[in-house]
């Protein structure tokens, strides 16, 4: 019969074996230089014990109630100041969310939504536009509750995001078009930054209390400019886009196995 010490060790035991690492997507480091793609638990817990000086972000899966609630918690943040609603990160397995970690510290969060029965949460305000792109047979998945904490603001976090929901909906599930709903002040950015086009016509969400724009992009343009411009850092003169903050296409192919695998 195990004594109450051989029981406890092994409490312990589990208790240093939890999901820290196991649903570790990426770490990378900002200036961008991959350090591993870490879904090899072996591998991630010799990463652990190296430090480096430059700043360090990990992207996992916000695959339980701590890591929903901790993505919540900094969408409330950075929407409420805004003055806009926040609405809470839940289970859902048609929605995969996305957390960007700096040690202990959340840096970024994302949630990408892939169609299906349920439809997206953009259907609300822009159900004819989207339908008009299912009706010409694509794809179509959303990006939503983005949030970047400003106080570890970083294109590298933003475009890790970006990137890591693109190779989830391009490379893993076979999606072909991004909408998104931003604020109307917002639309320049995704535009110039990413290549947004505008879908829908601005509307009032009464989700968040706040006026928006649909934006639309094809993921076949999205895998060309990675393909161009993926970790070229520094971007080349007059690059003003988010994509050399973004992997390489062999780093985003690497990661793509991996998931696949995983």
């Amino acid at each position: 019969m195990a004594s109450f010490h051989d029981s406890l060790f092994r409490f312990r035991k589990r208790r240093r074996e939890p999901d820290e690492w196991d649903k570790t997507i990426v770490s990378f480091q900002s200036p961008y230089r991959l350090k591993d793609l870490c879904l090899d638990q072996s591998q991630a817990q010799v990463e652990d014990t190296t430090r480096v000086t430059r700043q360090e972000f990990k992207v996992r899966l916000a695959h339980n109630e701590d890591r929903r609630k901790s993505a919540s918690l900094l969408i409330e943040k950075m929407y409420t100041w805004r003055g806009y609603g926040a609405a809470q990160v839940n289970r859902d397995p048609n929605r995969i969310t996305l957390v960007a970690h700096q040690d202990d510290k959340i840096a970024g969060t994302v949630t990408l939504g892939l169609d299906g029965a349920p439809g997206l949460v953009v259907d609300e305000l822009y159900r004819e536009e989207v339908d008009q792109l299912r009706a010409r047979g694509k794809k179509v998945a959303e990006l939503t509750k983005l949030a970047v904490d400003e106080s570890t603001a970083s294109k590298a976090v933003l475009a890790a995001l970006f990137h890591i929901a693109f190779i989830y909906a391009y490379h893993i599930h076979k999606y072909t078009d991004f909408v998104i709903e931003v604020n109307p002040r917002h639309v320049l950015f995704y535009k110039r930054m990413l290549g947004y086009a505008q879908l829908g016509p601005e509307k009032m969400c009464p989700r968040v209390g706040a006026p928006a724009v649909l934006l639309h992009i094809e993921m076949a343009y999205i895998a060309q400019k990675i393909a161009e411009l993926g970790g070229v850092l520094p971007p080349p003169p007059g690059e003003r886009s988010l994509y050399p903050y973004g992997f390489s296409k062999e780093d985003e192919l690497g990661i793509a196995r991996r998931l696949q695998g995983g």
